[in-house]
C-alpha cells in the first residue's frame, strides 16, 4: 500500500524498485491523495503499463495528510500479508522476500496471531548517496522494546519497514478519532494483541530531503541533545499527544483489551492530572520508560 501526493520527483525509482523485487506475487495499491504535480499522470501510465500488478485510486479531496492516507488504506485493506511503502524511497531487490520469510517464520511460532515484522534501513541523501548505513542505530532504536507500556511513549520502527499479516489487518477495523502517526498506531495494536518481530537487515533506501514530513534524525550526537533541551515546548508537546493516542485506543479496543491492559492504559492516560512527583511514580510503576538515557532524561525532567 503506497501512499502518494506530489511525489512526482522520486515516484518512478520508487514503483521501479517494486517491479524489480525478488518475489513479484504481490499487488501494489496506489492512493493519491489528489496531487496537482504530475504525480496521477505517472500513476496512470505505470498501471496502464502494469494492469495486473498496479491498482491505483484518486481521493476525492485531500486527506489532510500521509498519515490519513495511509490510515484509510489500512482499515479498508483486507490480504494475507501486508506492507507499507512511501512514495520517495527505494526498495532493495530482496525487500519483500526477507520480509516474508520473517513473517511466515513468526506464523509458525504463533499461530492465528496478529503479527508486525520491521526492518532496518540505510539513510540515504536525496540522490542516494548514503548518510547511514542503519537507521536503527542513527535513531538509537531497540527492535526488542515490544511490550504495549513502552509504545505507549515511544515508537520504535518506520512504517515503510512495515509487514503484517491478516490477523493484525483484521485488528484495524476503523480509523482512530487521533493518532500521532499511522505507524505507531499499528505497532500500538500489534503490541497489545500479537507479536511483533523484526530483521535488522536493511531493506530500505529512507531518502532525506526537503519535502520529508518525518526524516531521520542521528539521535546520538550531543547537538541534538542539546537543541531538544532548549526547545523544550517540542519535548512536552511530544509527551502530550501519546495521551491523547491513548485515549483514542482505549475507545478503540477496550473490549478487546485485557483488564492488566486496561489498568496500564488508564493510568498512563491520567498522568496529565497528576503532580511532578507522583508522574514519576507512575512512570516507574508502570515502566513506561523511553530507549536511551539521554531520551529519559528529557523525558522525566518535562513530563
Amino acid at each position: 500500500m503506497m501512499a502518494t501526493y506530489n511525489g512526482e520527483k522520486y515516484l518512478h525509482q520508487q514503483i521501479d524498485s517494486l517491479l524489480n523485487q525478488t518475489i513479484q506475487d504481490f499487488t501494489i495499491h496506489i492512493t493519491d491523495d489528489v496531487s496537482t504535480d504530475s504525480t496521477w499522470d505517472i500513476l496512470q501510465e505505470y498501471a496502464k503499463r502494469h494492469p495486473r500488478n498496479i491498482k491505483i485510486y484518486q481521493r476525492t479531496k485531500n486527506s489532510g495528510g500521509a498519515k490519513y492516507n495511509f490510515l484509510s488504506m489500512m482499515v479498508n485493506t483486507r490480504n494475507d500479508y501486508l506492507m507499507l511503502c512511501d512514495q520517495d524511497d527505494v526498495w532493495l531487490p530482496n525487500k519483500i522476500e526477507i520480509s516474508l520469510n520473517k513473517v511466515k517464520e513468526l506464523e509458525q511460532q504463533h499461530p492465528n496471531t496478529p503479527i508486525l515484522v520491521r526492518t532496518d534501513m540505510r539513510v540515504v541523501n536525496q540522490n542516494l548517496q548514503e548518510i547511514s548505513p542503519s537507521y536503527k542505530q542513527s535513531m538509537n532504536s531497540n527492535f526488542n522494546r515490544t511490550a504495549f507500556n513502552q509504545i505507549l511513549i515511544q515508537n520504535t520502527f518506520a512504517g515503510c519497514t512495515a509487514i503484517y499479516n491478516r490477523a493484525l489487518a483484521e485488528m484495524l477495523f476503523c480509523e482512530p478519532v487521533y493518532c500521532i502517526m499511522h505507524d505507531w498506531w499499528l505497532e500500538l495494536v500489534a503490541s497489545a494483541f500479537g507479536e511483533l518481530g523484526h530483521v535488522d537487515e536493511p531493506t530500505v533506501l529512507y531518502r532525506q530531503h526537503d519535502s520529508n514530513e518525518i526524516g531521520a534524525k542521528d539521535v546520538r550526537k550531543l547537538s541534538y541533545m542539546f537543541n531538544r533541551l532548549i526547545h523544550n515546548s517540542e519535548v512536552k508537546e511530544a509527551i502530550r499527544i501519546t495521551y491523547d493516542q491513548g485515549e483514542s485506543f482505549m475507545k478503540i479496543y477496550e473490549n478487546q483489551m485485557t483488564e492488566g491492559q486496561k489498568v496500564v492504559l488508564r493510568q498512563y492516560c491520567a498522568i496529565p492530572q497528576m503532580s511532578k512527583i507522583s508522574r514519576w511514580q507512575t512512570i516507574c510503576k508502570l515502566g513506561s520508560f523511553k530507549n536511551g538515557l539521554s531520551r529519559n532524561i528529557a523525558y522525566l525532567m518535562f513530563v
